[in-house]
């Protein structure tokens, strides 16, 4: 279960195929950065700094991996190039934040945290909403009942395409006409799950820039109007981020934590890019769990992230 849990052989297929991209691409700058050396040196700890930033991982995370390597080297006095992937993959799992329900099974909620309330944030483009849509679908597949909330009423296609998810998935979606306080629609959404007896509620919310005071302002409102009707609501707050963004993403995931308290992360579109490396810069250094990944377009393409699995995938194990 959870983080020991073994993907399916078609899952673990399917992760591969999806990452890909990435790991041609670490691979080829690794690959690079070791070239004709016999033990790492500083020159392979220059290429090998080249090589992460190059593919996302971000300045920060790069200089702490750079440092726990020779720390390694220091220890075990001579490290050859061959056992610098195993190296890796140890060394990046360990930095990755566990998700405390990495041991519970997949989307199922506890009885005692019904309604369990999701309100998802992030800027447009990301695939926010059509994230939103497969999660119903997941928890729905899993025997839950579940009701959607149409708070991003500054557009009237986001209405319309969590409407379309919600015929599609067959759940309710909750909405007010466009331009109504995103507030009320969240308040009435989790008012009305929690009168059906519903077992999830998924609050969609604007995805302006994410550098707009007026929105961060707004997702505070929401998140405190939830909690009126269920004290601990909302258990949980998504942050979806593009992975193909890159850099981007971490500035998105800067504005956002300081916002709201983002404690769980979804990085959408892993499968379109050689970028993959977002994920573990962001995840160490924000130090919030990825929950999700999007590995696709269709509707089951939305994985739970298991970190080891992740990272053994990631360098080819």
């Amino acid at each position: 279960m959870g983080f020991f849990k073994f993907f399916s052989k078609e899952k673990k297929q399917t992760l591969d195929q999806g990452l890909n991209r990435t790991r041609e691409g670490v691979f080829s700058k690794l690959a690079h950065a070791v070239a004709g050396k016999s033990t790492i040196d500083d020159d392979v700890l220059d290429n090998l700094e080249e090589a992460f930033i190059t593919s996302d991982l971000g300045v920060k995370t790069t200089v702490k991996i750079l440092d726990l390597i020779q720390a390694r080297v220091k220890q075990d006095k001579y490290v050859n190039t061959a056992e610098l992937n195993d190296m890796l993959c140890d060394e990046i799992s360990k930095m990755l934040a566990d998700d405390v329900n990495a041991d519970k099974e997949d989307f199922v909620i506890e009885d005692d945290k019904k309604p369990y309330v999701i309100m998802v944030v992030g800027v447009n483009g990301v695939g926010k909403t059509t994230t939103i849509g497969k999660l119903a679908y997941q928890y729905k597949k899993a025997g839950s009942k579940v009701v959607l909330g149409a708070a991003d009423t500054y557009r009237a296609a986001a209405d319309e395409q969590l409407e379309i998810w919600g015929e599609r998935v067959g759940v309710p979606v909750i909405k007010h006409n466009m331009g109504t306080d995103p507030a009320s629609v969240a308040f009435d959404a989790v008012s009305s799950a929690k009168a059906q007896g519903a077992d999830v509620v998924i609050i969609d919310t604007a995805g302006r820039l994410h550098n707009n005071v007026g929105l961060m302002r707004q997702l505070t409102k929401i998140k405190d109007v939830m909690g009126r009707v269920i004290a601990d609501a909302p258990h949980e707050i998504l942050l979806v981020l593009d992975g193909s963004t890159g850099q981007n993403a971490f500035e998105q995931a800067k504005q956002f934590v300081e916002a709201t308290e983002v404690n769980a992360l979804a990085v959408t579109k892993l499968d379109g890019t050689a970028k993959g490396g977002v994920v573990i810069g962001i995840s160490d250094q924000f130090q919030i769990p990825v929950k999700y990944i999007g590995l696709g377009e269709g509707i089951e393409d939305l994985q739970i992230f298991h970190k080891d699995e992740f990272v053994k995938s990631l360098f080819g194990k």
